[in-house]
């Protein structure tokens, strides 16, 4: 876990110190693309890794997601539409869907993660947090449905 987080603060200063933005260029309330912690919580297992979100239009984002728990690994690449929170600047809503694999000792799990959340990208940084309710379709080893499912990200924003 400390080796995961360490690679994750690795990646996001040499990102931040080679995408040849000032801070001062950072600091407006829009961001194109985002990466760094993402954990995913809930019913079952924590999972904790890196998380990336990249806006194709104002409204079409992409997110992924590379995570890691306790004796096992998940990846999940998600469709997002995002929409402005009038009156709040720097906070949009977004809904969306994508599939997931889970990858644990004796097992491969593919689900369905439908989201709906907030993401936000500070004013006066270049950082984004975004939390959003992800509920679990497993659809291997017989169905299963998680509804307290929940993901949180922190993002250097670029």
């Amino acid at each position: 876990m400390k080796k995961c987080l360490l690679f994750l603060s690795v990646v996001v200063l040499v990102i931040g110190l080679s995408s040849g933005k000032t801070f001062a260029q950072n600091t407006s309330s829009s961001y194109r693309t985002g990466l760094g912690l993402g954990v995913d919580f809930g019913d079952g297992a924590t999972m904790v890794g890196i998380s990336g979100k990249h806006f194709f239009t104002d409204h079409n984002v992409g997110e992924a997601n590379l995570m890691f728990f306790n004796g096992g690994a998940g990846i999940n690449v998600l469709y997002e539409y995002h929409s402005d929170i009038t009156g709040a600047a720097g906070l949009k809503w977004y809904a969306g869907l994508g599939p997931e694999l889970l990858f644990g000792k004796h097992y491969t799990d593919f689900d369905i993660r439908p989201l709906i959340g907030l993401d936000y990208k500070i004013r006066a940084a270049p950082f984004a947090l975004s939390f959003d309710w992800r509920p679990l379709f497993s659809l291997t080893h017989g169905t299963d449905f998680l509804a307290a499912r929940f993901g949180l990200g922190i993002r250097y924003a670029f």
